[in-house]
């Protein structure tokens, strides 16, 4: 598999493998069957692993803790998180240190290479009922905490999660020090979906572009946009949840798909690694069959200017 260069923190492979699958937040699976997934990632060359405390409440790492019983296999890393919300300064950095140790035993391990703040980053002035953390609260608290938990070796990194306001996540990059890496949306429509709980415009390009401009590793996010950009759906959801919007926008992206002999998860993962800045692309898969998949059309290489053009007109004004 491609090694590309993520941040400061050396080569990745191009696919990482998400939680979101194995956690059963995308659709059903088993234990087994997200044990069998994640270990056939590693065997199939990803070499970075991404889970969560809020994916499937602990079960994704909990399954990465029985796939590896706390060895992960040379040259693999891994990343978690954690959701903080808005508590008082004071109480921020045990929040997080709590959270990574519940997360560590889950995972059966004692350090993890990156930790990512899980959620929003907002303006101040956003209050206290917005969802997520505050900059001036990651300022004050949050990064001078992430930055001890570097220098005590239970983390290697930090990163914060690009899903929120843009002009927040943009200061944010500018700043030192900066996170080593990103979280940002990666797809054809440039759609966070039902993620998208701001009134700003999304700007996911942006956001991939001032990382990049700053060294920050980018870990694209929502390929396929939640089964927007697949076949069909997997999970029921209402006719107006930004998925179904989403994957009625995609009519025509499907259509094209169908004319050059692709499916569309493929064809989607395919341009989200073509887009410029992404370093590792992370996947929702649940199961084997859906890892396949993905690992072919990594393997089949970066779409041509011409075809990421025509996808581009398929879905204009995205």
């Amino acid at each position: 598999m491609e090694q590309r260069q993520f941040g400061t923190l050396g080569p990745v492979s191009a696919l990482t493998l998400g939680g979101g699958g194995t956690g059963q937040v995308w659709g059903a699976t088993t234990r087994e069957e997200a044990v069998a997934t994640v270990r056939a990632a590693v065997d199939g060359g990803i070499d970075f692993l991404d889970v969560a405390p809020g994916y499937g409440n602990g079960e994704a790492e909990r399954v990465v803790g029985e796939a590896f019983d706390g060895r992960l296999p040379p040259g693999v890393r891994i990343s978690t998180k954690h959701h903080l919300g808005q508590p008082p300064p004071a109480e921020a950095a045990a929040a997080l240190q709590e959270s990574l140790s519940a997360s560590l035993e889950r995972l059966r391990l004692d350090r993890v290479d990156l930790f990512f703040l899980h959620g929003m980053i907002l303006p101040d002035e956003s209050g206290g009922e917005a969802r997520g953390t505050p900059r001036g609260l990651f300022i004050e608290a949050v990064r001078p905490a992430f930055e001890a938990m570097v220098a005590d070796g239970r983390i290697g990194a930090w990163g914060v999660s690009g899903i929120g306001v843009p002009s927040a996540l943009l200061e944010t990059l500018a700043e030192d020090p900066p996170p080593a890496a990103i979280q940002c949306v990666a797809n054809l429509l440039d759609s966070p979906g039902a993620m998208r709980t701001f009134d700003e415009p999304a700007q996911p390009r942006a956001l991939i572009a001032a990382a990049e401009a700053r060294g920050v590793g980018v870990m694209g996010i929502r390929a396929v946009q939640a089964g927007a950009l697949t076949d069909a759906i997997d999970r029921e959801l209402a006719d107006d949840h930004p998925e179904v919007v989403d994957f009625k926008r995609a009519a025509p992206f499907r259509a094209l798909a169908q004319e050059v002999g692709e499916s569309p998860a493929s064809l989607a993962h395919r341009y989200a690694l073509t887009m410029a800045g992404i370093s590792t692309l992370v996947l929702g898969v649940k199961n084997r069959i859906e890892l396949a998949e993905c690992l072919a059309a990594e393997a089949k290489g970066p779409l041509a200017p011409e075809l990421m053009a025509r996808i581009d007109g398929a879905v204009a004004g995205r």
